[in-house]
């Protein structure tokens, strides 16, 4: 959490001491500006991730893997629509990223899921069972680890997922065993909505002079403290007081054409309460980062988990869902494209696991973890494509199944690391690679 300062010499607007922040600076960073994170390693391409998770579970047979032809308890109520890529159909509520289909790939045969409903798989590539000491880490703090940061200042790993009633949904990736200083810095961890500065709104944040001023103030505040405090305390305070991360955060360096554009969103929980909510700000957030030389951004993304009445069925809840993320991440690949960004930056959307192929008397869809969807696309891939198919009623895949681990391989390999060479060591020293057994990046995709 980011703090924005008083004018007092002596304390700061909270009360708190100059000492005293520094201490509660370095622990809301989890540790990330120890020297072995920030220094930057020059030697590789800044290439990115954002991720973008769903939570709940997102209905792969609603939006890109539909059935026309199954019964109605089965097809639902939604009607396929043609894409720009022949032989492509998805959902009638995503017609912006139909007419760009041929800049997607679109996954159809997810498998490999836990059936937790949590973002941890989908952050970490690996199931909760039998995890070594520590815990898995994740694929943002696997590269902090190994690549660094690209600009000083800038970490490696932002997380923007709000707080939630949901915690597991909140998981934006933890360390695991790699240990704190290769965490995710969490602007948001604290609040819901728009991204804070202890009580000042991002949203609201339009005097940059006085931000810098503030920035500039604190350093002069602060010089005695920094004088005799270790390299870990100077170095998460220059990430703290960092113009260029401030910068990045701050929405309002954008023009309100491009907020508009992007759709802006709404701070409130979506659905009923226990999620995030559809902030299409915090794709605009993540470019932004990219832009600024984070490598992994992650983010969770409305509520996707509809099991029916009396929260609405599941047909109400997409309908208001569907259109507010076909113009966000439709709005983010053009963004990319036009900034030059689209072959180093990877965007990945998916959720925890797919839904039953047949509606429940409530109108909703349960949980299914035999078989979900992802979406990928930039990073350089082929795209344009679908890859796996399900059975008639998306229950099952029928060819090609997709791993949780083929995923990951691929976006380890578009960010420049072979996982099946590279190693993490564990609380023990013991090396283990990126992604388990067999596992290779898509194919289709290289």
């Amino acid at each position: 959490m980011l703090t924005i300062f008083g004018q007092s010499p002596s304390r700061f607007c909270d009360s708190h001491s100059r000492r005293q922040f520094l201490t509660i600076g370095g622990l809301g960073l989890g540790g990330l500006a120890l020297p072995n994170l920030l220094r930057a390693e020059t030697s590789r391409s800044h290439k990115s991730v954002i991720m973008i998770f769903l939570s709940g579970g997102p209905p792969h047979q609603d939006m890109v893997d539909l059935k026309p032809d199954a019964p109605a308890e089965i097809r639902g109520e939604f009607k396929p629509i043609a894409t720009n890529v022949p032989g492509i159909q998805i959902c009638e509520h995503l017609p912006r990223l139909a007419a760009m289909t041929d800049r997607l790939a679109i996954v159809r045969s997810l498998v490999g899921s836990e059936g937790h409903h949590a973002a941890f798989q989908c952050m970490n590539g690996r199931t909760q069972q039998n995890q070594p000491g520590g815990g898995w880490p994740s694929l943002g703090s696997t590269v902090a680890k190994l690549q660094g940061p690209v600009t000083r200042g800038v970490p490696p790993f932002v997380g923007l997922s709000p707080k939630m009633t949901t915690s597991t949904w909140a998981n934006v990736g933890e360390p695991g065993f790699l240990g704190r200083k290769y965490a995710a810095f969490k602007p948001n961890a604290d609040g819901v909505g728009s991204m804070t500065l202890q009580g000042t709104t991002l949203e609201t944040l339009g005097d940059r002079r006085r931000l810098l001023a503030s920035f500039d103030q604190l350093r002069r505040d602060a010089d005695e403290s920094l004088q005799t405090a270790d390299e870990a305390t100077r170095q998460a305070f220059d990430i703290l007081t960092a113009p260029k991360l401030a910068e990045a955060l701050d929405l309002n360096r954008e023009s309100d054409r491009v907020r508009d554009w992007y759709g802006r969103g709404d701070p409130k929980p979506a659905g009923y309460g226990d999620a995030g909510p559809l902030m299409n700000d915090y794709l605009l957030t993540a470019r932004r980062l990219v832009e600024a030389g984070a490598r992994v951004v992650t983010l969770a993304y409305g509520r996707w988990d509809w099991h029916g009445k009396p929260h609405g069925t599941t047909f109400e809840n997409a309908k208001h869902h569907l259109p507010v993320l076909d113009r966000g991440l439709s709005v983010l690949l053009e963004d990319l494209r036009l900034r030059g960004l689209e072959k180093d930056v990877t965007v990945l959307v998916w959720g925890e696991f797919g839904r039953t192929p047949r509606i429940n008397k409530e109108g909703g869809r349960d949980h299914w973890p035999q078989v979900g969807c992802a979406l990928l696309a930039g990073g350089g891939m082929k795209t344009g494509q679908v890859i796996g198919s399900t059975t008639a009623d998306a229950g099952l895949p029928k060819d090609r199944p997709v791993h949780f681990q083929e995923i990951f391989a691929t976006l380890y390999h578009n960010l420049g690391l072979d996982p099946h060479r590279e190693t993490v060591p564990d609380l023990t020293g013991r090396p283990h690679y990126l992604v388990d057994g067999p596992w290779e990046a898509l194919r289709e995709l290289m």
